[in-house]
């Protein structure tokens, strides 16, 4: 008589436990990662949601290995996707009404969140992503607030200037001062990435 190996599947009641624990597990950790990566705390919390669906309904009828791997993965491919669903936004080569602009990078050759799905365009912009989010920690944070306020967030001078205290023409300055410094400390990554 030939044994043959048995293999263990686990019930409903074990996979729904298991489902349980990992959620419990890397859900503080996977809102952090999500956060980080977008401008509310609304639009990490429904991207979160999305992820643990897609998890439990995989978990269901496959198992995942590597779960946590998994999650931020499809967390990362989620952000993607809520981004494209955005309209492009720039980081504008922003002037006042009497300066010119200049032709530095950072402009809409650093177009962050463009519909392009391709890997080398999704690959840099990953790139371009970590080295800003670098970049904005040296800024003042003064140019840091009025730079994510009104390029990420999309908030208006005249919303921003409610919100802060300061008046437009204060906020106009030190947007400009943040660009033209996030100009400069991203020249290189232009350079290699974005130039043939």
């Amino acid at each position: 008589m030939v044994k043959t190996a048995s293999i263990s599947v686990p019930s409903m009641a074990q996979q729904h436990e298991q489902i349980s624990k990992t959620v419990q597990k890397e859900q503080k950790r996977l809102f952090r990662f999500i956060r980080e990566r977008v401008p509310q705390d609304a639009d990490a919390e429904d991207i979160l949601q999305d992820v643990f669906y897609q998890f439990v309904n995989t978990s269901l009828s496959e198992p995942v290995e590597q779960a946590a791997a998994w999650l931020f993965k499809v967390a990362t491919n989620r952000i993607t996707d809520w981004y494209r669903k955005k309209k492009p936004q720039y980081f504008s080569a922003y002037a006042s009404n009497d300066e010119e602009e200049d032709d530095t990078p950072l402009g809409p050759e650093f177009r962050l969140f463009d519909p392009d799905a391709s890997p080398e365009t999704q690959y840099i912009r990953s790139l371009v992503w970590d080295a800003l989010e670098e970049a904005l920690v040296e800024l003042p944070e003064e140019q840091r607030q009025v730079f994510v306020m009104h390029e990420l967030e999309d908030k208006s001078f005249k919303d921003i200037a409610e919100l802060t205290g300061a008046s437009v023409n204060t906020l106009l300055s030190r947007k400009r001062y943040a660009v033209l410094f996030l100009r400069e400390r991203l020249r290189d990554l232009y350079n290699d990435l974005l130039i043939p």
